[in-house]
């Protein structure tokens, strides 16, 4: 950090250093190479407090999370109104510097305000640029080669979790200054690009908002033993039948995979209970855990099995979350509830998802909630007489999940595009600056 202070302290010019991108665009193909500035030259610090004890807005920082990608940084719930009088008033269009390490932003993300006026916490560094133009600095703010030189030149503070970096300091960080002109195009590109993103979210989120209204019309509601929606071949055979989840199948529970008996070249896949919650859909088709506990003290799938978490914090996702599992040869933790039935596991395993209120009220515990399968068991259920019906409902709604699936591939494949157009449009702020 010192090194990094004097280099610029000692009186470095704007034209000392010159920054070439590896990709321009052709009509700057033979412009100047870029410049290097400083943030204190391009914009100002926010140090004006809050002096009234009510307010209308208190942001809190969400990329600290790791949120660094989105445009909604800022939460628009109010917050305690007490003791805000020391906050920075932050208008629509500051940015704000967070000193917290995150998974996606390791020394700390940047994030601009477009929500509108309110308040926030000192412990941010909060800057407005001079100029309305500042969509390219925006984006500069989101690059690997930005990540990578603030870590270079920042010390972890007390905590781990937080980088040390003074405000005046963070206010001579040099920044790339190429012409007006450039620094425009470059960041329509990507405004572009996040426009194509946000659209693509928009679709995946309609298609899941969809695929919602569809399960809840293709299983009976509380008390109606026929759906609203059926296939045309099915309309004419009658109700469903009501039974409990207990006569359909049955249940047990798997056995431990403890998180330190995981290794990248452990001889046995394996499924654990945390993720159901964060790694798969309706159905797993395939693992990315393996276990090097002695199979002799495992559970393995014999295929076809619907997996229930029997662990977690909030009741309604219990439900959410059950898996269809059709892979052979699978440890199953212990914090699972394993259900085999003879019937469509694939079709029991959505309509136990659209079964995830009834789910949560048999869930137990404060802090920490437990789903017992002898709790599950009596749950009544509707069973269509016809196999085929299931076997038809289940097509269709894992085939809706595949195009799902497909399409939030495609937000991906976009965002790895941008993040590497984004390494090549800035150049890098190399060793030359520390």
């Amino acid at each position: 950090m010192n090194c990094w202070r004097r280099s610029w302290g000692q009186g470095m010019s704007d034209q000392t250093i010159k920054l070439v991108p590896k990709l321009r665009f052709p009509e700057f193909m033979d412009a100047e190479e870029w410049t290097v500035t400083t943030l204190s030259k391009l914009a100002n610090r926010v140090t004006l407090r809050n002096k009234n004890t009510t307010v209308s807005r208190v942001f809190t920082n969400s990329a600290v999370d790791g949120v660094v990608d989105q445009r909604d940084y800022f939460d628009k719930d109010i917050a305690n109104q007490n003791n805000l009088e020391n906050y920075f008033i932050v208008d629509e269009g500051c940015y704000v510097y967070n000193p917290r390490i995150s998974n996606t932003a390791p020394v700390g993300p940047i994030s601009k305000n477009k929500i509108g006026k309110g308040v926030m916490s000192p412990l941010y560094t909060v800057f407005k640029f001079n100029s309305a133009e500042n969509d390219f600095y925006e984006q500069f703010f989101k690059t690997d080669n930005w990540y990578s030189y603030l870590k270079n030149i920042s010390n972890t503070g007390a905590r781990h979790d937080r980088m040390s970096i003074s405000n005046d300091a963070f206010l001579e960080m040099p920044l790339p200054y190429p012409s007006p002109k450039e620094q425009q195009k470059i960041a329509d590109c990507l405004s572009s690009l996040d426009d194509l993103i946000t659209a693509q979210n928009q679709k995946v989120e309609a298609l899941k908002q969809h695929k919602k209204g569809l399960m809840q019309q293709l299983f009976p509601t509380e008390g109606k033993a026929v759906p609203k929606l059926r296939f045309p071949e099915f309309e004419n055979d009658g109700g469903w039948e009501l039974t409990t989840i207990g006569n359909i199948g049955s249940f047990y529970y798997g056995k431990s995979a403890p998180k330190w008996s995981l290794e990248e070249n452990a001889p046995t896949p394996c499924v654990r209970y945390g993720e159901l919650y964060t790694k798969f859909g309706a159905e797993i088709t395939e693992t990315y855990s393996k276990t090097n506990i002695d199979p002799s003290n495992l559970k393995f799938s014999k295929g076809g099995e619907i997996l229930v978490p029997r662990v977690g914090e909030k009741p309604e996702d219990f439900g959410k979350c059950c898996c269809f599992l059709p892979l052979k040869n699978i440890a199953i933790g212990e914090m699972i509830s394993v259900f085999e039935t003879n019937q469509n596991a694939l079709f029991y395993t959505y309509y136990f998802r659209n079964m995830y209120k009834e789910f949560s009220n048999v869930v137990e515990g404060q802090n920490v909630k437990n789903l017992y399968y002898n709790q599950l068991e009596p749950l009544p259920i509707y069973r269509p007489p016809n196999l085929k019906e299931q076997q038809q409902i289940a097509d269709c709604l894992s085939s809706l999940d595949d195009f799902i699936t497909a399409q939030s591939r495609k937000i991906e494949i976009l965002k790895e595009h941008k993040n590497g157009l984004m390494q090549q449009l800035f150049p890098s702020l190399d060793e030359r600056l520390l």
